[in-house]
């Protein structure tokens, strides 16, 4: 990577990921935007907010593994940003391991690594199947259900709390806030914001009165020192991973299997739920442009500049599914494979993966085996997705299945 000549110009044509109509087919506008500009896009986060998306497999790797030149911290982006802005909130400044780099990222990272490694993997996954049964309980006699709302996201929600030794006022809050930062209006967002921020606040005050056995609590007993707004950011980042996405992943897996015969089949031979995870993940990820760095000057990248202080936002989604690597790859190809970059990669790969993988296998596993009649209620065109830059994400996921007394 070098400086370019100044005059290199990024082409001016900006395409909107925030439209209903990327969230409708976003393969589709991948794909476009590779015959029109390779695998470097001008696109615009929010109107008048523009990044540079990458979908390409290996540029997104030379860029994730090259913090000094693109670094995660945004504070020289955002002083030109209006707190008003939709995609703000998701993409500003926090004292956290994701928005730092060099030693203030290490110390981070080194507190919530720890804090995430203490989990007791058998006692999480017996807290996951005792939320799913009692999920599971209350829509069975009813012979349908809304998965995304009365299944995947009560686990996310309520194995997140227990997680993080959160009581259920204070994580309706947090969930709240949360989901509206996720959302691309502007007022809806900044308020989400406002919320989460009170919300975490009250968390951290309540553990370091009652300290306990979760992963607040050790966050604040760690060798860091987190302050009290140090450790608010850290729980906005465990939530922002680990309620919005993980809803979207349990929830995207279950339509996989639903509408992919292939997938039932399989499953039904024996092939572990894991396996659909992986290919979910790998075509289409629920948190499918992220990993948002900031070059410090401008940078050429194959022969195109990326100004200084512009985000530059990795499509997880189509780098996954760039042609230049998946390219003879069948979709039985893809079963069990796990080179995808959903988890991210470098310096910033998710701390919580196995955590994640845990939680989504456990929950699409006992909703299998309580529901194996299980179907969509709907014709799958007639599904919808919640528009917005970041998240892949269905307003709803009806299912209808023999009703039990």
């Amino acid at each position: 990577m070098t400086t370019p000549d100044p005059g290199t110009a990024v082409p001016p044509t900006r395409i909107a990921l925030h439209e209903a109509e990327f969230a409708d087919d976003p393969h589709a506008a991948y794909a476009r935007m590779r015959r029109a500009h390779g695998p470097l896009v001008p696109v615009d986060l929010a109107p008048g907010v523009p990044a540079t998306l990458v979908i390409g497999f290996e540029q997104a790797r030379r860029i994730l593994n090259d913090p000094l030149h693109f670094p995660a911290d945004p504070r020289i982006w955002q002083e030109a940003v209006p707190e008003s802005c939709p995609v703000r909130p998701m993409m500003e400044w926090r004292p956290n391991a994701l928005r730092s780099a060099g030693a203030e990222h290490a110390r981070y990272r080194a507190a919530n690594t720890a804090s995430l490694h203490a989990v007791d993997q058998h006692e999480l996954r017996a807290l996951v199947e005792k939320v799913a049964s009692t999920a599971i309980g209350d829509f069975l006699p009813l012979g349908h259900a809304d998965l995304l709302t009365e299944y995947s996201y009560p686990i996310a929600f309520r194995v997140l709390s227990a997680l993080l030794g959160c009581p259920d006022e204070i994580g309706l809050r947090i969930a709240d806030g949360m989901a509206k930062i996720f959302e691309s209006e502007a007022e809806t967002a900044a308020h989400g914001n406002e919320i989460l921020g009170r919300a975490v606040a009250d968390l951290v005050t309540l553990r370091r009165r009652q300290p306990g056995d979760d992963v607040t609590s050790r966050l604040i007993a760690h060798s860091a020192r987190l302050d009290d707004v140090e450790m608010s950011h850290q729980l906005v980042t465990l939530y922002g991973a680990g309620i919005e996405p993980l809803t979207n992943l349990i929830s995207n897996t279950v339509l996989k299997i639903l509408t992919d015969e292939q997938f039932s089949a399989g499953l039904h031979a024996g092939q572990p739920v894991r396996d659909a995870l992986d290919t979910v993940l790998y075509t289409d990820p629920p948190l499918a442009n992220y990993c948002i760095t900031y070059p410090p000057y401008p940078i050429d990248v194959e022969g195109v500049l990326l100004p200084a202080h512009q985000p530059v936002v990795i499509s997880l989604a189509a780098c996954n599914n760039d042609p230049a690597v998946t390219a003879g790859v069948t979709a039985a190809g893809l079963s069990g494979n796990r080179a995808h970059l959903s988890w991210s990669i470098g310096p910033h790969t998710c701390p919580a993966r196995t955590h994640a993988y845990l939680i989504a296998e456990t929950a699409v596993t006992c909703l299998l085996d309580a529901l194996p009649e299980i179907d969509l209620a709907c014709p799958q065109s007639e599904l919808s997705w919640r528009p917005g830059p970041f998240h892949r994400a269905l307003e709803a996921l009806p299912v209808r299945f023999p009703a039990v007394a």
